[in-house]
C-alpha cells in the first residue's frame, strides 16, 4: 500500500512540475510601421514581355515522327514474331499428333499380333 501512495505522489508532483514550469507566451509581433515617403514617386511595374516561340518546331515535329516510327516498327516485329511462333506452334502441335496417331497404330498392330498368337 506504502507502494502505491508512493507511485501515486510522484505522479502528482510530475504533473504539478509540468503544469507550472510552462514557458510563458512569446510577446505579439509588432505590427509593421508604414514606409517613410523620400521624395521620389514610385514607377509602376513594366509589363512583361511575350515568350518567344520554339524556333524549330518542325524539327521537333520530325523527331516526334521518327520515334513514332520506331515505336510503331518496333510494335510490328514483335507482332511478326509472335505470328510465326503461332504458326510454329500447329506445325509442332500436328507433328506431335501424327507421332501419337503412329504409336497408337503401332500399339493396336502388336495387340492384334499378340490375340492371332493366342488363337
Amino acid at each position: 500500500m506504502k507502494k502505491l501512495s508512493a507511485l501515486i505522489a510522484t505522479l502528482f508532483a510530475a504533473a504539478s512540475l509540468t503544469a507550472f514550469a510552462q514557458a510563458t507566451p512569446a510577446t505579439p509581433a509588432k505590427p509593421a510601421e508604414p514606409a517613410k515617403a523620400t521624395g521620389t514617386k514610385a514607377t509602376p511595374a513594366t509589363p512583361a514581355t511575350p515568350a518567344t516561340p520554339a524556333a524549330s518546331s518542325t524539327k521537333m515535329d520530325k523527331d516526334d515522327m521518327k520515334k513514332d516510327d520506331k515505336k510503331k516498327k518496333a510494335k510490328k516485329a514483335k507482332k511478326d514474331k509472335a505470328d510465326k511462333k503461332a504458326a510454329e506452334a500447329p506445325k509442332a502441335d500436328m507433328k506431335a499428333d501424327a507421332k501419337k496417331a503412329d504409336m497408337k497404330a503401332d500399339a493396336k498392330k502388336d495387340d492384334m499380333k499378340k490375340d492371332a498368337a493366342k488363337k
